[in-house]
């Protein structure tokens, strides 16, 4: 991790992350790190909600688009990987693999806001007043 090489803010992982890995600590630590992505074929359900919940996106990607994924990182460490949350989508930069994935629409939302749970609340205010108003 403390090669210049590998210092971006994507993290490519095997397949099944977050296995075992229940606590929000797990999040916290890879949001730390500087990690704003994660790439896998598989997230444990609860690491990946944890995971959201703490700013940190979790991309799933076919088992086919890691390996290729990982074959390029193979030729050269430093590729790009552009990651569009509004599009659902990854790309390598500079070569034709691209891949969606899926994202809770609120969870969506909060992302692209920068929202936690009492953002998103406080964003809805007025919707939420008119609501109580009735």
């Amino acid at each position: 991790l403390n090669n210049g090489a590998f210092s971006g803010q994507i993290l490519v992982a095997g397949t099944n992350f977050g296995c075992g890995s229940s606590r929000e600590h797990a999040a916290w630590a890879l949001a730390g790190y500087g990690f704003k992505v994660i790439v896998s074929s598989f997230f444990a359900d609860i690491f990946k909600g944890n995971a959201l919940n703490n700013g940190l996106l979790p991309v799933q990607v076919s088992e086919d688009f890691l390996q290729s994924l990982f074959k390029q990182i193979h030729k050269n460490p430093s590729i790009e990987l552009c990651v569009d949350v509004q599009a659902q989508s990854i790309e390598i930069i500079g070569t034709d693999l691209k891949a969606e994935f899926d994202i809770d629409p609120y969870k969506k939302t909060c992302l692209i806001n920068g929202y936690d749970d009492i953002d998103y609340l406080v964003s809805k205010r007025a919707a939420i007043m008119a609501f109580e108003a009735k």
